[in-house]
Formats: structure tokens, sequence, C-alpha cells
């Protein structure tokens, strides 16, 4: 695994205000990018395999086409008055101190080139206006220091004219994969998910057996058949969750969480092979198209299986796709009972399972965790849940509050609308771009050491596959334990009073209910 620069030492810099103001280092992350697709992860998606001859006039002719499908792209790159409001709110220039990850100076590496052919003053007094052409040099920096940005929309609540760097960022995603330059992460796994139905390539015969070993594990720890159906047709709930849920803690423990979950309530559920994916990376590299082709890929499965509900688990930006684009990408919806929310996610499931009194906990299964929560920036800032405003924060704090004892929050400027992005959220959890990672975190590391010490406070849930990957491996470089990362679910999972089960029995013989 590739480690931070030699000049930050993560377990210093974990000390300080998550907000402190960095030394400006200019430069500091020039030519700092992820690997260059190959073009046989380009093709797939319908991109060419490489730098094509042409690619000045086709990155132009394609920043035109995106500023006429998206009238507020052209909002964004005009109305910006270089206040000032968003250059400290991102958690990548607190992390690396350099100028070109303030939002407002990654906005203007597209901005100059919008200003010089697509405006008056532009055109014709380039350098009154900061318009520059698109260089070689200039197309270099887009590539590294749009991966630079995990398109958290932190800046977007800070700025007074409402200006969404992420939208920004996707585009000159787009542009860049248009003319042949793409990241091998995004577009590697986006194709996994057209061959296999997964972002982790996993084929039908390795998560059936995958399912299968972890029925086994549920059996052992509560003595009941705990089933994690597959491929059922005429089943209720159609969940879709992130393929991590199938490969590695702490998401295997949210899943059997779920299981749990729905085995109480007396539902009846399935998970598709079709669809064993709720991570849309389309939406990462700004690809309408590829975005849709992923969530078409749920809306057969729902069909095909004659489901009534949809449910999502614990994947951030998979819940933004799901809850602000899928009926626009993949509807009309109309099959499924609309006498539930759809879609719906695992925390709102889970919760009204609480509030109508199906769920029952032993809280002091969780005493050996001293919680506090992570606010995912997809789910803080690009959905809700509930039928509240600001149920994206209060759902899963009430779930946790349910089923633990000791809970607490970090400071309220990191979380909430305000939270920090993991740093490894929009397309840059991979490991050749670790420092950009392990930087970013840092004021997100901060936050939580300072909880720590005030509250002994031991693990940080999320409701991210993202987020809990990501968590897993800068932990440990900043002094924490790889294992203090956990899923809501998960702690569901630890004190979820089954009928039937061991844990039932044993509450019963010792007298309690």
């Amino acid at each position: 695994m590739a480690e931070a620069s030699s000049d930050f030492d993560p377990k210093e810099k974990v000390h300080g205000d998550p907000i402190e103001l960095p030394h400006i280092q200019c430069g500091a992350m020039a030519g700092t990018m992820p690997f260059k697709a190959a073009p046989g992860h380009m093709q797939p998606l319908g991109f060419p395999g490489e730098l094509v001859e042409d690619w000045h006039d086709k990155a132009i002719a394609r920043l035109g086409e995106l500023l006429d499908g998206n009238k507020a792209l052209r909002v964004y790159l005009d109305s910006c008055v270089k206040c000032g409001a968003c250059t400290d709110k991102c958690h990548y220039f607190l992390g690396t101190s350099d100028p070109k990850n303030m939002p407002v100076a990654r906005q203007d590496l597209l901005r100059k080139v919008y200003r010089r052919h697509f405006t008056f003053a532009g055109k014709y007094f380039p350098s009154l206006v900061g318009a520059e052409d698109l260089t070689k040099e200039v197309l270099d920096d887009w590539y590294s220091y749009f991966h630079q940005c995990s398109e958290c929309r932190r800046c977007s609540v800070f700025c007074p004219y409402g200006i969404d760097t992420a939208e920004i960022t996707m585009a000159g995603r787009d542009i860049l994969d248009t003319i042949g330059v793409g990241s091998k992460y995004t577009n590697e796994i986006i194709g996994k998910v057209f061959t296999v139905g997964n972002n982790l390539g996993l084929p039908p015969k390795a998560l059936k057996a995958t399912l299968e070993g972890l029925e086994e594990e549920l059996e052992e720890e509560t003595g009941l058949p705990i089933k994690l159906p597959l491929d059922v047709k005429g089943a209720d709930i159609l969940l879709v969750t992130p393929s991590a849920d199938f490969f590695a803690s702490p998401h295997m423990e949210g899943l059997m969480g779920y299981a749990k979950v729905f085995h109480e309530a007396g539902v009846s559920w399935t998970l598709s092979t079709h669809a064993a994916e709720a991570a849309n990376f389309g939406m990462f590299i700004g690809s309408t198209e590829n975005m849709q082709k992923i969530s078409l890929r749920i809306r057969d499965a729902a069909k095909d299986l004659g489901v009534k509900r949809l449910v999502f688990g614990e994947c951030g930006h998979a819940w933004r796709v799901a809850y602000s684009f899928l009926d626009t990408l993949a509807g009309p919806f109309d099959f499924l009972d609309p006498n539930y929310p759809i879609p719906q996610h695992i925390v709102e499931f889970t919760y009204d399972m609480i509030q109508r009194g199906k769920l029952r906990f032993d809280k002091s299964k969780n005493d050996a965790f001293r919680l506090t929560f992570h606010d995912s920036c997809n789910v803080a800032r690009a959905s809700r849940m509930g039928d509240e405003p600001g149920g994206q924060f209060e759902l899963p704090r009430a779930v946790l509050r349910a089923v633990c004892n000791y809970y607490f929050d970090m400071a309220p400027e990191t979380i909430r609308d305000q939270t920090f992005c993991c740093g490894g959220g929009g397309g840059l959890l991979s490991d050749d771009i670790m420092d950009v990672r392990v930087k970013g975190a840092m004021p997100r590391m901060r936050a939580l050491k300072d909880v720590a010490e005030e509250n002994g406070v031991t693990h940080m849930a999320a409701i991210c596959a993202i987020c809990k990957a990501q968590f897993s491996k800068v932990l440990p470089q900043y002094g924490f334990d790889r294992e203090a990362i956990v899923s809501v679910h998960q702690m569901v999972s630890n004190a979820i009073i089954l009928t039937g089960s061991v844990q039932a029995k044993e509450l019963e013989e010792s007298g309690h209910e």
C-alpha cells in the first residue's frame, strides 16, 4: 500500500483543529494523479481507448454539449465572484495545503477554458477576464486536480451562490473520458458491472457460495435458519447493496445485520445476481449514459423478480443516485407498491420497524463500543431519509442510540450538512493516490481524535461502503485501530434479539424480557 508523502506525518497531523487553515504550498500536489485507464477499460464504456489526435477540438465541443444539456453548469461557471467563502472548506485543501485544491481554484481550471471559448469577453479580451486556452499543461492539471476532489459538495454548503463544485468536477472528468483520458480505477469498475454485475467482478456462483457461507455463520451464532436469499421470484423486497457487503469487514457484518432485521420483521426479501451492486460509479465520472446503464440493471432485476419494494443497503453515493436520479434514469417504478418509499434506505426500514415495536435489542451487547457517527457526504448533502427534513442525519443516530448505550457526536462543524468527507470518495478509493486519501482524511481524523479524547470514543459508525473501506486503510496511519470503523447494521446485528434465538433464550432464563 502506498504511504503518504514523507513530509506528512499523519500521527503528528492528527492533533489540531479540524478546520485549521494550512500554510499554503503552491504545487504541493501537482502531478499527483490516479493511474490512467487502458483501452480495455475505456472502450466498454463508449470512450476512445487513448488520447485522440484532435483532443483540443473534441474537448471544447464536449464542453459545449454539457453546457447545452445542463443549464446549471453554465450558471456555476458564470456566477463565481471570488468571495472566498469556499477556500478553506475542502478537506483536500486543508490536508494538502495546495491552493489548487481550494474549490474556487479547482473550478477555475475549467472556468478559464469556458471563458476563453464560450464568453464574449474571453474570446476578445482573454487576459482581462482570466480566460485561457486548453493546453496540454492545463489538461494535465485537469486530470490531476479533478481527481483530488471527492465531489462531496461541502464547499457548496458555504457558497452564497450555491455553486456546486461536484458538477464542475464531473464535467471535467466527462470531458477527459470523451477525449480518451480516464481513470483506471473508476472505469475498470464500471466495466465489471456491465460484464459480471458488480464492482468486485464476483460471478454468480461465487456470490451464491459467499451467501451460503454467511448463512452458516448466522445459524451457528443464533441457532436460527436466517437466510440470505438470492434470485427469489415473488419476494416482497429486492435488496440492492454494495458488493463490498459480500466481501470484507465491517461490510459483511452489516449485511448479516440486514438479514437479521428482515428475518425478525417477517418480510420476504431477496438479492439479485443481475443487480448485485448498489454503487454507481457512472456518477463519479459524470457520465449520464453509464449511470443509466447501471440503474437499468436494478429496474430489470426488480421487474424480473416481481418484487414490490426496493431497499438500498449502506452505500453513500448509491443512495444519492437512488434518491435523486433513479426514477429519471430508469423509471417509472410504477410496478412497485406505492404504499412504501420508492426507493427506501435500509436505515429507514430498520427505523420504521423500531418505531412499530417489531424489533427488540439488548443494548448491553454493544457496551464494548463507545460510538460516534460519520455522516457520509453523499447521504448528508445529496439526499434525505424519512418524512421529515434532516432525516438523513436523525435516523441513523436514532438507530444507533436504540442499539447502544454510549453514543457521542463529533464537533458540530464537522458533522451533518457540514460533515467532512472520508477522503476516499468520488472515485478516489485507489491505492495509487494514497497520498491524496491520507491527507484528505485529516480533518475527519482530527475530529475523531477530539471526541475520542473528550468522551472515550472507541469506534466510528458509517453507512457508506467507500467510507468504511477508506477508514479501514487510513485509521492506522493516524494511530487508530483499523477495526475502529463499523457498519451501522453491524451494531444492529450485535444487539438485536431474535425470537427463538440463543440470545433470546438466555435473556428469558435470566428473567429479562
